[in-house]
Formats: structure tokens, C-alpha cells, sequence
């Protein structure tokens, strides 16, 4: 008899819930002929929020050149406006050699762990996370150990926390700002605690800071690689994905600043892995110098009256009225993450609640524990949709949440 093909041991603690069983149930009712509003992916293209022009025109214009192999790193004039656009921002240190191009940051945090992690070794992420970090860290046989991220001091990391959790066996730590999914924006004074523990115990910082164009109501980002300075290794992930409504292209890099002599090794570890995959998408690549030194269009859609800030806006406030919800006001990023009293709505199972939720409203959302947060008490949703779409959605959560409400 032949034996079963089963999945290989190393994705037993992976989990990926933002494209997991809710979303197949999704697809069911779909294929039922219901229309389900998709607020699980911050994914711009669906809810009309299109490329720059001029982006897609220099990507046409350099089609005919980029029909082979790039440098495994990314092609120079990538690399270079990556490079320009961090030492604008006040890291005047990093050089080309410095910066990886990849297809999205999603690559890079895959291929950065494979090259950095040991089996058994620790690292440090935040909870709720961007659920990639957990499944890559667990993949390339590491352990993730979950600090947290403390909802009444508005998100921010929990810096006593994160001391209590470092043992002799942990290597690095991630910070995710802006925030996926709080919408947290840390302070100087966040960035610099974080810095310093990393100072003190010998670690290694990765910085997610795909939404740094992402903010509102005069919130500031700042790149944790100012604070890390020249003594802690910081690598740095970003991409035109989210800022620049180019998801589908899949244009990330990572940039990395401090102490390279010392990392030598592992550097090489990840030149290697960027050869084996050969290079990233050549013609998306093409649009980040372009992207990172034309006009910026996300500030139109941040400003009083732009869609992103109007959307925030709507999300925040009719979240916060639906009796029993609380939603910390997210200052960057595309999602809300309200949380669910457990005195009014003693929820066990919030997968089980985010698919009743679906069946019932067809309005698919993410429950918190998929973005490792340890009560089901939290989910996640995306600001995306239109003012009139997201009055509708929320409407609509409002009235299923009356009917299962002690």
C-alpha cells in the first residue's frame, strides 16, 4: 500500500491564519453566489487605490532591459535609491553594499531568518505580530518568544517584559513599526529602550517598517536603526508595497546598518541565499527609484479629507460606539484592532466567532489570536474600503455583535 505524502515536519508549529481557514470559508460562501467584503489583507489594489503613474511608466519604459538575471543583490540603481532615500533620513553611513532587493519584504524576512537562525534559537517577537515573523522564526528552526505589546500605554511595547523574556539561548529582536496590526507608532523614547536592551544583551534588531509612510494626526516614524547606532546590528525591512499601492509587485529590500565587520559571516550566509533564488522580480524593481524619489502621493491620501485618514476615521469612531468595543486609535498603518470585552461577549474561540461573524454577515475579518495575541478577545481589520463600505461593514458587525452580546 502506498504511504501518504504528508507536509514536512518543519511547518508543525507554522501558522499563517491571515490566509487560513476563515478565508477557505470565505471562498465557499463565494462560490455560493454571496458577495463577501474581504477586510482581512491590506492588499490596495481591490478597494480602488491604484500605482502611481509614473511608477508603471518607468516600468514599461525599462521592460525591454530587464528581461534576464539582475545582480542576486538587486540592480544598482535600486539599491542606490534605497540607499540615497536612508541617509536622507539621517543614517549616512549606509552605503549600496548595504541594501538586498527582494520580491517584497515577506521574502527577505524569510530569507534574513534562514541565513541568521540556529535550531533553538530564540527571538524575540512582538504580540500581536505580523504573523510571517512567527511562521519564518518557527520555519528556520528557531523558537519565537512573544513579548508584549501593552494596549492601555497605547500599544507600545512592554520594555520590562521583553527584559524578562531574554535567556542565554536569544539572538534578536523584532520590532514591527508602524505596527501591524495595532497601528502603533513608537516614540523616540520607545525606540531608544528597545535599542538599548538590545545593546545590553548582544542582539540583533530587525526592523518591520513597511508602513513608515503610513501615519496620521502628525505622527512621526522614526527608523530604529538611529537608535541602534553604530554598535547593534539593525537590519531594516521596507518595500513600495503598501505606501506606493504596488503589493502585486512584490519590491522589498533590507537595508542593513551597525557593526557589519562583526557580521561578516552571517552576511555572507545571505548573499548566498539571495544567489540561490537568483534575484528578485527585475522589472519591479525598476519602479523603486522612481517611487522613492518622485512626489509622494500617500501624503494626499493622510491629510484632512484623504481617503486613508477619512477611512481611520469612520473605522475608529463607529468601532468604539458598538457597546462593549474598544479600539485604541491606530496612528499609522491600514487596520484597526478593537477588542471585545469578555464581560459582554465571553468569546472562547475567536476563529469559531470570526466565521460565525462571516456566515452571518459576509464580512470577513481576522481573528487576534492569529496575529499571536493570547486571548481571544482582540480582531483585526482593514481600513481599505471606502468611507460608504466601511459604514456598511461596521453597521453590519455592529448589529451581529447585539445578538451574541450578555
Amino acid at each position: 500500500m502506498a504511504r501518504d505524502i504528508r507536509q514536512s515536519k518543519k511547518l508543525q508549529h507554522v501558522r499563517y491564519d491571515v490566509r487560513g481557514p476563515i478565508l477557505v470559508e470565505a471562498e465557499r460562501l463565494e462560490a455560493e453566489g454571496h458577495r463577501i467584503l474581504k477586510l482581512n489583507i491590506g492588499n490596495p489594489a481591490p478597494f480602488g487605490f491604484e500605482a502611481p503613474e509614473t511608477i508603471l511608466q518607468d516600468m514599461v519604459h525599462h521592460l525591454p532591459n530587464a528581461q534576464g538575471y539582475s545582480d542576486s543583490r538587486g540592480i544598482y540603481s535600486a539599491r542606490t535609491a534605497v540607499a540615497n532615500f536612508y541617509q536622507a533620513e539621517g543614517l549616512t553611513d549606509v552605503r549600496v553594499e548595504d541594501v538586498f532587493i527582494g520580491n517584497g519584504v515577506s521574502e527577505m524576512i524569510s530569507l534574513v531568518l534562514q541565513a541568521f537562525v540556529d535550531d533553538g534559537n530564540e527571538i524575540l517577537v512582538p504580540a500581536p505580530d505580523y504573523p510571517l515573523w512567527t511562521g519564518a522564526v518557527s520555519l528556520a528552526g528557531g523558537t519565537p518568544v512573544h513579548y508584549r505589546c501593552d494596549e492601555a500605554d497605547d500599544w507600545n511595547p512592554d520594555l520590562a517584559d521583553i527584559e524578562s523574556k531574554i535567556t542565554e539561548n536569544t539572538h534578536a529582536l523584532v520590532v514591527i513599526n508602524p505596527n501591524n496590526p495595532t497601528g502603533a507608532v513608537y516614540s523616540p523614547e520607545i525606540l531608544q529602550g528597545l535599542a538599548d536592551i538590545a545593546r545590553r544583551h548582544d542582539l540583533v534588531l530587525f526592523a518591520d517598517e513597511i508602513y513608515e509612510k503610513i501615519l496620521f494626526d502628525g505622527a512621526v516614524h522614526h527608523h530604529l536603526a538611529a537608535y541602534a547606532a553604530e554598535d547593534v546590528l539593525c537590519l531594516t525591512f521596507s518595500g513600495l508595497s503598501k505606501a506606493y499601492r504596488v503589493a502585486g509587485f512584490r519590491s522589498g529590500w533590507v537595508t542593513i546598518t551597525g557593526p557589519r565587520r562583526r557580521a561578516t559571516d552571517f552576511l555572507e550566509g545571505l548573499t548566498l541565499l539571495a544567489n540561490m533564488r537568483m534575484c528578485a522580480n527585475v522589472p519591479a524593481q525598476h519602479a523603486i527609484q522612481t517611487a522613492l524619489g518622485g512626489y509622494q502621493s500617500i501624503n494626499d491620501l493622510l491629510l484632512p479629507g484623504g481617503r486613508l485618514l477619512e477611512q481611520r476615521n469612520v473605522a475608529y469612531d463607529m468601532l468604539n460606539a458598538i457597546p462593549g468595543v474598544s479600539c485604541v486609535k491606530p496612528m499609522g498603518a491600514l487596520y484597526c484592532f478593537p477588542r471585545l470585552d469578555p464581560q459582554v461577549y465571553p468569546i472562547a474561540d475567536d476563529e469559531k466567532f470570526v466565521i460565525d461573524l462571516l456566515r452571518e454577515t459576509k464580512i470577513l475579518v481576522t481573528h487576534g489570536t492569529g496575529f499571536n495575541w493570547p486571548e481571544p478577545d482582540h480582531f483585526r481589520l482593514v481600513t481599505l474600503p471606502s468611507v460608504e463600505d466601511l459604514t456598511e461593514a461596521l453597521t453590519r458587525i455592529g448589529d451581529y455583535l447585539a445578538t451574541i452580546r450578555v
